[in-house]
């Protein structure tokens, strides 16, 4: 590039014949081609693109979709050059050629050296500029992440409700139930069951200790046929409001013979009734009981999961089983899983532990595993696979969804790199997931496969830690 070419620019107006010739020593002159690409979005900008003459397209990837969103048509308009300041420095769109013509092309480092030989003060003040922007970037991330921490914590909100709710209208029945028991032990007791001939109630007793809730749970047509039957039996003998006995007893696996049985120790009218309604609230209670318990079981547990995954009251630093890492982390995303994405388990029995900061690897699963499971839209498989190699343990985290393009798997690890839209995902990078690996435990993460129907991350943290630097 001519000196004089550089001095037509106002971009360099002020500077002197020397210093231009200095910057044309360490540039090169690009020819502009329509069509043809001098950078891409999100490559390190290591040049300082500077338009002469032609146009250039700057195009981005906006909602999956290329989208020009700039154009430098204007002699001394320039792009890039960013790593002249900031190490970590990207190119923000895609450079395309629109108009033949001439580009000046500088390294960064040679930009560098230029700034800060004739203009000390303003390159001071550029780094300040780039260090001002990377941390508002960083707090927009950070916001962001808060804000996918409570979309996370509203549906934890949602997983614990649903049990909870149903402990509460548990407690609700069984009042009632116990009600049904009381006043049918009433009935029992004037109807002649008490005093001596309580061995008749011996014999109830042990009818109703012989009741046992079949093996497999009937189909609602078999279900419902039974029901009619007992119905209809107990209709034939006296029994009034016989359909709020026959549906416990039918629940329970009662049937037709076990109500002559009954019939035969108390014989047929009020005790009858009286009798059946006593075995029929024993036996919704003990069902309902048992949905109490499975209820506050299931609270308990995502309040371990929860607990676990957070890894509240424990060290940063700790020995550790991945698994159960592994396994909380699915517990607390349960509510995106829905009915469709089923959760298979391969974990080899000779994983051992390892000393990991337990916290921030679970927030690694969480990212790699909501990933996995918005590939898979609703429908799918996720595995979970652990093995142990020499000096290491491997996990593999691999769905069943669409996979990831080629140019999408070549960029998934880097800053800041997203294909979803606001308010989607965890907030929590694979960049940031790769830097928890490598620079905080000495491993490793890559895409093993990356193709529609089988999309695999793999993960590789040594036995041994290696005492890395903070990021």
């Amino acid at each position: 590039m001519r000196v004089e070419d550089l001095r037509e620019l106002d971009l360099f107006a002020g500077l002197s014949g020397e210093q231009l010739a200095e910057l044309a020593a360490g540039d090169s002159e690009v020819r502009i081609e329509p069509g043809v690409e001098l950078f891409r979005e999100g490559d390190p900008a290591d040049f300082w693109w500077v338009l002469v003459e032609g146009a250039i397209d700057l195009v981005r990837q906006l909602g999956g979709e290329p989208s020009v969103v700039g154009r430098m048509d204007a002699p001394g308009r320039w792009a890039g050059g960013f790593r002249a300041w900031d190490e970590q420095g990207v190119y923000l769109a895609t450079g395309r050629g629109a108009a033949p013509g001439r580009v000046l092309r500088v390294p960064a480092d040679v930009l560098r050296a230029r700034v800060d030989s004739w203009f000390p003060f303003g390159s001071h003040l550029i780094r300040g500029v780039y260090g001002t922007a990377r941390s508002i970037e960083a707090t927009a991330r950070q916001r962001e992440s808060l804000a996918a921490l409570g979309t996370l914590a509203a549906g934890l909100a949602h997983e614990i409700n649903n049990p909870a709710a149903a402990a509460t209208r548990a407690v609700g029945d069984v009042t009632e139930a116990f009600q049904t028991v009381l006043g049918a032990v009433t009935r029992l007791a004037s109807g002649g069951l008490a005093g001596p001939t309580a061995d008749r109630f011996a014999e109830l007793d042990a009818l109703r200790a012989e009741i046992r809730p079949p093996a497999a749970s009937l189909s609602p047509l078999a279900m419902a046929d039974l029901e009619d039957d007992l119905s209809a039996w107990l209709a034939d003998h006296g029994v009034e409001d016989e359909w709020a006995i026959a549906t416990p007893l039918a629940t329970a696996g009662v049937d037709v013979a076990w109500c002559d049985r009954a019939a035969g120790v108390l014989g047929d009218g009020p005790v009858l009734q009286a009798g059946l309604q006593w075995i029929a609230g024993t036996l919704a209670t003990t069902g309902i009981l048992a949905e109490l318990g499975e209820a506050t079981r299931r609270i308990s547990g995502l309040v371990t999961a929860i607990t676990s995954y957070s890894q509240m009251d424990r060290g940063s630093l700790q020995l550790v089983d991945l698994t159960d890492g592994l396994d909380s982390t699915v517990a607390v995303l349960g509510h995106r899983l829905g009915t469709g994405v089923a959760v298979v388990r391969d974990y080899a029995p000779d994983v051992p532990r390892i000393q990991v900061h337990a916290g921030e690897l679970n927030q690694v699963w969480t990212n790699l595993i909501d990933n996995a499971i918005d590939a898979m839209n609703g429908t799918g498989t996720l595995t979970l696979t652990t093995r142990a190699e020499q000096g290491a343990v491997l996990v593999d985290i691999t769905d069943t969804g669409h996979g990831m393009p080629p140019e999408v798997a070549a960029r998934a690890f880097e800053a800041f790199f997203t294909t979803r839209g606001v308010g989607q995902g965890t907030g929590l990078g694979l960049d940031i997931a790769r830097r928890i690996v490598t620079e905080r435990h000495g491993g490793t993460i890559t895409i093993a496969a990356c193709r529609p129907g089988h999309t695999t991350l793999h993960v590789r943290l040594p036995t041994t830690r290696v005492e890395a630097r903070r990021s």
